[in-house]
């Protein structure tokens, strides 16, 4: 018996044993290799590996496999109430047609995963606004990461949208308070950054602008443009200058880890793009924590 599952844009970039298990359930680590290099799962009708990323368009191949007998019943989705749909509908910056631009709020992940139920993706299924649309995820924000976050309404947008950032043809403009005085008003930063796929080293090339919009001898307020996309790259790339972010829990240069806040201060603030020759900008407004952190840490800011 063969089994078909289609990969859609919601998952883009997903690795593969995850979006299995998002499927199908808890499955043992060990056994989903098993599974893998016996070809009882395949990808597009190829043998793979657990660390190879869907894409929308793949198909998931199941043969011969008795879930009932080998799989833990899946968790429970997150179905969110009224008051968390309403919280992020509250958010939103632009609604049309095609697509959603929302100011995501810090602490929220986009979609669902192993670690994250409250999820963005779940609570606007169960909106009113995508009554007779899917809502689908079209590019990444950290959990912790607040700001503009789009949110595309039928497959061909996002499709077009995920073609764009895939492309580099999207900027992202961030925003961050940063530990200490970053000497250099402006910059570009080069290092390559390092990250483990299944215990395997890979090495990445990123790049970040970057320009100093206020600083004293205990902080720096910083506009940070990332030309590449690679994970945590922002965070990553301040934390090797020795200046991480506040409230970076992970990347932390600061020794003194009370003096840690609780929220991350990086903000998406802005995003642009251009799709039939017409220019998209949205911009978020900080969260009133931010604020309240510029004040604290005598940062100015002016939009």
């Amino acid at each position: 018996m063969k089994k078909i599952i289609n990969v859609d844009s919601t998952f883009n970039g997903m690795r593969v044993d995850r979006f299995i298990r998002n499927h199908l359930g808890k499955i043992p680590q060990g056994l989903l290799e098993k599974i893998l290099r016996n070809g009882k799962i395949k990808l597009n009708n190829k043998k793979i590996k657990s660390s190879l990323k869907v894409f929308s368009g793949d198909q998931l191949n199941i043969y011969n496999i008795n879930f009932k007998e080998k799989f833990k019943t899946a968790k429970k989705k997150f179905v969110p109430n009224k008051e968390i749909i309403k919280e992020n509908e509250e958010l939103i910056i632009e609604n049309n047609e095609n697509f959603v631009v929302l100011n995501k709020a810090s602490g929220i992940s986009v979609q669902g995963g192993t670690k994250s139920k409250k999820n963005l993706i779940d609570i606007f299924t169960n909106s009113k606004l995508f009554e007779n649309d899917k809502p689908y995820s079209v590019h990444r924000l950290d959990k912790d990461t607040s700001g503009v976050f789009i949110i595309a309404k039928n497959r061909k947008t996002a499709q077009l949208l995920t073609s764009l950032f895939r492309l580099r043809k999207v900027h992202k403009t961030y925003l961050a308070i940063c530990h200490g005085e970053i000497e250099k008003n402006k910059g570009i930063i080069k290092n390559n950054l390092i990250r483990y796929d299944n215990k395997k080293k890979i090495t990445e090339n990123a790049e970040t602008i970057f320009n100093i919009l206020d600083k004293n001898n205990n902080s720096s307020l910083v506009k940070m443009k990332p030309v590449t996309g690679r994970k945590h790259q922002l965070r990553k790339h301040f934390f090797i200058m020795g200046n991480s972010i506040l409230g970076d829990k992970k990347y932390n240069s600061n020794n003194n880890i009370k003096s840690i806040n609780k929220k991350l201060m990086l903000h998406s603030y802005e995003i642009k793009f251009i799709i039939n020759n017409i220019k998209h900008t949205y911009r978020a407004s900080l969260p009133d924590y931010f604020k309240k952190m510029l004040k604290v840490k005598r940062l100015n800011f002016s939009n």
